[in-house]
């Protein structure tokens, strides 16, 4: 599973958790039922927010089924969205389209061998298949969406094109001449045109970055605004695909700050390093559009949006705070061979196996367990989720320390 959203059961009250998770386990079951068990690799938590969305725009839940028992339930089982529902097949096609890209990104990037590469070729066309096929069973065409990674590998080659042009003429340029000591005007309009200068740089790299972002941002808008088609709310797709911009804003800027350092150190681009955006300007922009995001939600009409407002809100903020944290708070993380190996060990173990780098290496037993921790981990709130009403919604004002 994939996505900035992963919002922990400490966060929210019950009920709210277990409507995220019918969204998630009801995803992972679709991409199974529209493409077999490997599809389920392709679960990704951002993604899910399709079927959340288009659920809190109709006058009715979204049909349900039950789960046999799984291993990440701690092998439970579970009321989850059926695959019938239309926001689940929407989620899932854009769900194997978005991981065929990925595949393809990667491929791109000489992540994979040469051993592999043409299988992951393969599979990348395969799910894309698959997923134009799922998504075309509730009106939605996922060309353009496709076409998104070919635009975003054909905009970094042109910024790395770009950079090269630029170190051969930095490298090419004449010495500077000496030149007589400066009077102190002269010293004081240099001061000024520096600052000047020292402006236009970050300007530059603002709009560089905001030009990388662009298809994410576009293919995001287009799967949000179809919610509204699914739902018969036409009257929201505006504001929907502009918070859809915004989404896809915030997980581009977010998967790019995280994966910097790697890249830098394997020489792969990355959108911040291509632009010179600084790590404060790229929080920035995060901030920036997470603010524009609820400010769009707030414009839709929604039958029950605290599900919405939960992961939309709350958990991006959560996202961007659990991103940018201070490089004394994050542990060394190795390449994605040996991350692969130790999601396969910790989802094995139920969590109990944790890796030196994760957070939760060394903490109790309890804590690390997916049992445990996503199961029954609200019981440390006391009675803090009283706030919940019977009808599954929660308070934006309850202020125990598990809901901070």
């Amino acid at each position: 599973m994939f996505g900035i959203i992963r919002p922990c059961g400490e966060h929210g009250c019950p009920s709210l958790r277990e409507a995220w998770r019918a969204h998630l386990c009801g995803l992972c079951l679709t991409l199974r039922d529209g493409h077999g068990q490997g599809a389920r690799l392709a679960t990704n938590y951002d993604t899910l927010i399709i079927s959340v969305l288009t659920e809190a725009q109709l006058p009715s839940a979204a049909p349900r089924r039950t789960a046999g028992p799984c291993a990440l339930r701690g092998f439970r089982g579970a009321e989850v969205v059926d695959a019938r529902a239309s926001g689940a097949r929407l989620a899932a096609g854009v769900s194997l389209v978005l991981a065929a890209g990925k595949i393809r990104d990667h491929v791109a990037d000489g992540d994979a061998g040469r051993a592999t590469a043409g299988a992951r070729t393969r599979l990348a066309a395969r799910w894309e298949k698959a997923g134009a096929r799922l998504a075309a069973e509730v009106g939605f065409d996922t060309t353009p969406l496709a076409a998104t990674v070919t635009r975003q590998l054909a905009l970094e080659r042109a910024f790395a094109a770009r950079g090269h042009e630029t170190a051969v003429l930095e490298r090419a340029a004449p010495p500077v001449a000496a030149v007589p000591e400066p009077t102190e005007e002269a010293v004081a309009g240099a001061a000024e045109a520096a600052l000047a200068g020292a402006r236009q740089p970050a300007r530059e790299a603002v709009a560089g970055v905001l030009e990388l972002t662009a298809p994410a941002e576009e293919a995001v808008a287009a799967a949000f605004a179809h919610t509204a088609v699914l739902a018969g709310r036409p009257e929201n797709a505006a504001a929907l695909a502009e918070a859809g911009r915004f989404f896809g804003r915030i997980a581009h800027l977010v998967d790019a700050y995280e994966d910097r350092a790697e890249d830098d150190a394997r020489g792969a681009f990355n959108p911040l390093t291509a632009t010179g955006t600084t790590p404060e300007e790229a929080r920035r922009l995060c901030d920036d559009a997470a603010h524009g995001l609820a400010l769009a939600l707030a414009e839709v009409r929604f039958e029950e949006r605290h599900l919405v407002d939960a992961l939309l809100g709350a958990e991006v903020r959560r996202a961007v705070d659990r991103a940018f944290r201070p490089a004394a708070d994050l542990r060394r993380r190795p390449g994605w061979i040996r991350r692969s190996a130790a999601g396969t060990a910790i989802f094995l173990t139920c969590g109990l196996w944790r890796p030196e780098w994760s957070t939760l290496a060394g903490e109790s037993w309890d804590e690390r367990c997916y049992v445990c921790r996503y199961g029954d981990c609200c019981s440390n709130c006391g009675d803090c989720c009283s706030c919940c009403s019977s009808d599954g919604c929660c308070c934006d004002g309850c202020s125990c320390s598990c809901c901070d």
